[in-house]
Formats: structure tokens, sequence, C-alpha cells
């Protein structure tokens, strides 16, 4: 759910039951400049890659409080999943509707606030080149460089941007701080001057790293975006699921986890004036699964909000979602991706609350447990409940809204996924080998 998106007027079996056996239960110091290290300009053909973290682009907001930049500095946050020795960044102008310069950008491990450790310093580029222009509706992917990428440590990545820039593409809920400079290009300064902070992505998407492991997709709304999670310390779903198969699986475990949620989003439908909540799951399908470097699983949360933005007395039919999940699962598995679904968590006392959306969910959730077409099951309903009261959040994992839970919930959230699929799966398919 997202404050920030209105009400719309109208209110506030095909695969074979092959993964019973896989089913979870709940279980401003002046700047220092260095000479940052040039990045090789080359394409990296025949590296296999793979996203150590990611973002879902979205917007463009609404012109109100669309954020301006002119000839700063942003350097963005972001928390990796594995580690590797070589990486690549890609960034989006794909809700821009003029061309995106980056006048340079570069990367580094953070040492703490806005400063980058001073040997982990490089400078991106571009086809060879220092900056770059990007088309308006595009992504853009960096040359490959070296680097020594630690797993589950802050990356700075940080983009100047001459003239005057729009973000009319981000990811609006970041829940991490990240820096904006006065005026000037601090892209190979160790300590960045401040001139504020903010908790949104601008142009950011993706940082790839080598070394051929496996992808997993987070794809749906806030539940999965961490709503409500404590910020700057990473407790959505994905990071407890990152350190969970870490520290399970040991070397099994190096599984790279993408977090492509977007807080208010919808499996069907989106709506015009609150594009900040992003496209819906089928329509950004292809974008923020397809795309992502190394994809081999993908994690599907998804629908609560198309229930609750339908009418509350004649809501969304569960077989309209039924059709999207099933979309979702062909479009994936022609792509040789393991689909996990997730049960839709409770929600009486939720302010969309009604019984008739409650009795969607129920069917929803029951399809999603019973019909054999997802490849595995994360019981999230049955992770989150209240067991003396069953259409209730627990109370020890509420955050106090009676939907989203606070940070033991979505640590027992991330229980909830089972570690079958991952364990089973111990080499690539052929099609991910051919495509990264």
């Amino acid at each position: 759910m997202h404050e920030h998106l209105p009400v719309p007027p109208s209110g506030p079996a095909a695969r074979p039951a092959r993964r019973n056996f896989l089913r979870a239960g709940p279980l401003l110091a002046a700047s220092l400049a260095v000479p940052a290290l040039p990045a090789r300009a080359q394409s990296g053909a025949g590296e296999r890659w793979s996203a150590t973290w990611g973002a879902a682009p979205a917007g463009p907001p609404p012109s109100a409080s669309t954020q301006s930049y002119t000839s700063q500095t942003l350097r963005l946050v972001v928390h990796t999943s594995i580690g590797g020795n070589r990486v690549r960044v890609r960034f989006s102008n794909e809700m821009g509707s003029t061309p995106l310069r980056i006048g340079a950008a570069s990367i580094g491990v953070r040492s703490s606030s806005s400063a980058v450790s001073q040997s982990t310093l490089r400078t991106l580029s571009f086809g060879g080149q220092s900056a770059i222009t990007v088309p308006a509706g595009a992504p853009a992917l960096s040359d490959p460089v070296e680097l020594a990428v630690p797993a589950q440590a802050d990356l700075a990545i940080s983009l100047y941007l001459p003239g005057t820039v729009q973000a009319t593409t981000l990811h609006d809920m970041a829940l991490t701080s990240s820096y904006v400079s006065p005026a000037g290009d601090y892209t190979s300064s160790v300590s960045m001057p401040v001139s504020r902070s903010i908790t949104s992505w601008p142009f950011l998407t993706e940082v790839d790293v080598d070394g051929a492991a496996s992808t997993l997709i987070a794809i749906g709304d806030s539940l999965t975006d961490g709503a409500r999670s404590t910020g700057n310390v990473n407790r959505r779903w994905p990071d407890y699921l990152v350190r969970r198969l870490q520290s399970s699986l040991g070397a099994g475990g190096r599984i790279g986890v993408v977090n492509r949620g977007i807080s208010a989003n919808l499996l069907l439908n989106d709506y015009a004036t609150a594009l900040v909540a992003g496209r819906d799951v089928l329509e950004r399908f292809d974008r923020d699964v397809l795309a992502t470097a190394g994809v081999r699983y993908l994690a599907v949360l998804i629908g609560i909000n198309d229930i609750s933005y339908s009418s509350g007395s004649n809501p969304i039919p569960a077989a309209d979602l039924i059709a999207g999940y099933r979309q979702v699962i062909a479009r994936a598995h022609a792509h040789g991706i393991t689909v996990i679904g997730a049960t839709l968590p409770p929600m009486e006392g939720f302010v969309y609350y009604t019984a008739a959306r409650e009795a969607v969910r129920r069917a929803a959730n029951s399809w999603i447990r019973f019909s054999g077409e997802f490849d595995a099951v994360a019981d999230i309903e049955a992770a989150l409940r209240d067991p003396n009261d069953p259409a209730h959040i627990l109370p020890l994992y509420d955050s106090g809204d009676h939907l989203h839970p606070n940070d033991a919930g979505y640590q027992a959230m991330a229980n909830a996924f089972p570690l079958a699929p991952f364990v089973a799966a111990t080499t690539p398919p052929l099609d991910f080998l051919n495509r990264y």
C-alpha cells in the first residue's frame, strides 16, 4: 500500500502438480579528490553476470513532487546480496520524456555516510566514454570494471548530472539514505559534501557482478518493498532471505536476490494519476524480470492491492487474479524460471478490509496453495496470522496498520520460503547460460 495512491472511483490450471514436496511451512567534510581507477572499456562478452542488487523503476511522479537536480552529484547507496570481482551498473531513463545526460559516474564500497573507501573508488564508463546521454524511454548499461564487491555490503554509485535534470525515473521508497551534493562533480571524491539526503533511487535500477550465480527476483508491492520496516538496516523480507540462503546453504546460497517490489503496485492494473506506484506486474514483467542478469528464480507476492482498490462490496473476482498469476507463471516458465508463489497475508482490521474483499483474498490463497501451478509455495498467510484469530496478523508481527509486518514479521516471511528449489538446482539451465 502507498499513501500517495488515490482510491479509484469504484472504491477505496494447467501445470502438473510437481511441487507439492517443495511446499514451505512457517519455518561534511570537504571532499578529498583522488584519481579513480579507470574502467577497462569492453563489452564483457563471454562473461556471465548476475544481479547482486536491483530496484524497479517507476514514475514519473506528479510534477509538484518531482525532484530537480542542477549540476549536482547524486551518491546512491545500495546493499549487495552476493559478491564478485567485476561489476557493471544499469541506469534508467525509461520513464523520462527527455534525454538524460550523465556527465560522469563512479562506484565504490561505502565506508560511512556519503564517504567511499578510497581504494575501491572506480570510474564508470559507457562504451569507453566517461559520459552518456540516455534517450527518453531507454536504459543504459555501464562498461564492466574490476572491483572486489563484497557480499552483503553497501556500495555507493555516484552520478554527476550537468544542467537541470528532473528525476522522472526513480524508485520512490528506498528505505535507505542517499546523498545529493552542492553544485559540482564529486564522482571522483572519496568524501562528498552533502547539501541534502534523499530516500529514493533516481535513475538507478541494477548492479551486476561476475561469477554466473543464479538470481532470484522478488516481485510485488509494498509487502516486498518493505513498507514500515526499519530504514537503513535492510530488514525487508528479501534482505532476510539473502541472509538465510547464505547461512543455510553455504556456497550453494550464492544466489543474487533482487527486490522488484513497488509500494502500491498491482498485478493487473495501474493508475495514470499514481505512476510512482509503477506499472502493473504483467506490464513490467519483461523489464523487471526477464531483463535481469542471471534470473533463475521468481518469487511472486502480489494481489492485495488489486483486491483493496476494487469495490468494497463487489471486488475483483478471484478468477481475474488467477488468470494473472497464470500469465506470470507461463511467461516465466517459457524462460526456464522457477516460480515460487506466495499467499496473501491476513488483512482484517486494515483500513481497506471488507468481508467481500476478504472472501477474494481467501479464494486466491486457496488457489495459490492447492492448484499445483506454482513450482513451490511460500505460505505467507500461515507465517503471519494469529493462530487464535487467523483473519488477523499476529500482534507480534503487526507494524500497526494490520497488514504490513514489522521487522520481525518480515523475517517470518523470509523463513516461510522453501529452500528446496534452491538446493535442487545445482547447475544453471541451458537457457540461463545462453542468455548471460
